[in-house]
């Protein structure tokens, strides 16, 4: 992303952190107190620094599966329906197998859940490519089929038989190794930043990335230089939904040890938002996922230690996300920059 855009981005950030100390201080509070909670809730301790990891993770391969299909002109609002249908495959195969070492079965798991929220996100990939059916409108919808056929399975076929609707218990094989305890941040961390690494060099080092990037920009052009646009544009949703049903896989494996039905609370979603605010730039999206990580996790320090509510943080995210959208304010520095140039050659 060009030097503007980081900068815009800063200067969004800056701006809904001042935006939120004056509602804070309207509010009756003391604004310093309640940012130093914000901020040691983020990132002082084991707990609280662990926290924001975990909270990282889902956050950046969601927003990463948005934007890979964002790079073949393709908008996988579907991101949710993949995460849990890799959860539920990964559960599957985590309390199934249970005669497998660790280095095979947690592989094994995490290629299921991969497959699954592929397979899954082919079908408004399909749809959108060959029959011209709204990708925004079918993967939203598929959504809630998602959520549902989980539902059903994990409170009927695959139900651990106990009052919550959940999977049994995973095999110890299958559990991923924690990292900083006592908080629930776990090795899938280096497995997201690995997810991470080879997009970014599939993107920009690959024929393959290259052919991505050309159907995405135009596709009747590609078409022209015999690339297949049709079937670039599926393989593009099958690469988003794999990450997305990795990213189920991950919280199964590593945070909950089963799956548990309505495990996510938008997770999907704020991914989704991530991307957006990044204009699916791979290089910032991990930045953004990371920022919105740290101030869910400090909410609720902040919340406890100042009285402020948390609903706060969310307020800050809107104002951060029409902030870093519009672009505005990176305008109003450009004409200020402009100005102070003129002010230097009239010297």
């Amino acid at each position: 992303m060009k030097r503007d855009s980081y900068i815009n981005m800063i200067l969004s950030i800056v701006v809904a952190m001042g935006i939120g100390a004056i509602v804070v201080a309207a509010m009756g509070f003391n604004p310093v107190e309640t940012y130093v909670e914000l901020f040691k809730g983020a990132f002082v301790g084991s707990f609280n620094f662990g926290g924001t990891l975990e909270r990282f993770v889902p956050l950046m391969l969601t927003a990463l599966a948005f934007a890979v299909a964002q790079k073949v002109n393709m908008a996988n609002v579907g991101v949710e329906g993949d995460l849990y249908l890799g959860a539920i495959g990964a559960a599957w195969v985590g309390y199934s197998f249970t005669n497998l070492p660790s280095i095979i079965h947690i592989p094994f798991a995490l290629t299921v859940a991969m497959i699954i929220g592929a397979l899954w996100a082919a079908i408004p990939g399909i749809l959108k490519a060959y029959y011209q059916v709204n990708d925004v409108c079918s993967t939203i919808l598929l959504n809630y089929v998602a959520m549902y056929i989980t539902s059903y399975l994990v409170n009927n076929p695959m139900s651990a038989g106990k009052g919550v609707a959940m999977t049994p218990q995973i095999a110890e094989s299958a559990s991923l190794m924690k990292i900083m305890a006592p908080s629930r941040a776990n090795i899938g961390l280096f497995i997201a930043l690995a997810v991470l690494i080879l997009t970014y060099l599939f993107f920009t080092r690959t024929k393959k990335g290259y052919e991505f990037t050309s159907v995405g920009l135009n596709d009747d052009y590609s078409e022209f230089v015999g690339i297949q646009s049709k079937k670039t544009k599926v393989l593009g949703m099958m690469f988003s939904g794999a990450i997305g049903g990795l990213a189920g896989g991950i919280e199964v494996l590593g945070i909950y040890g089963y799956f548990l039905d309505g495990f996510s609370t938008g997770i999907g979603f704020d991914g989704m938002l991530a991307a957006l605010i990044a204009k699916s730039n791979i290089v910032l999206v991990p930045v953004l996922a990371f920022f919105i990580a740290a101030l869910k996790q400090g909410a609720l320090a902040m919340e406890r230690f100042t009285g402020v509510p948390k609903s706060l943080i969310d307020a800050m995210i809107a104002m951060f996300i029409l902030f870093a959208t519009m672009e505005g304010l990176f305008i109003l520095h450009k004409k200020r920059k402009a100005k102070l140039e003129k002010k230097e050659e009239a010297k």
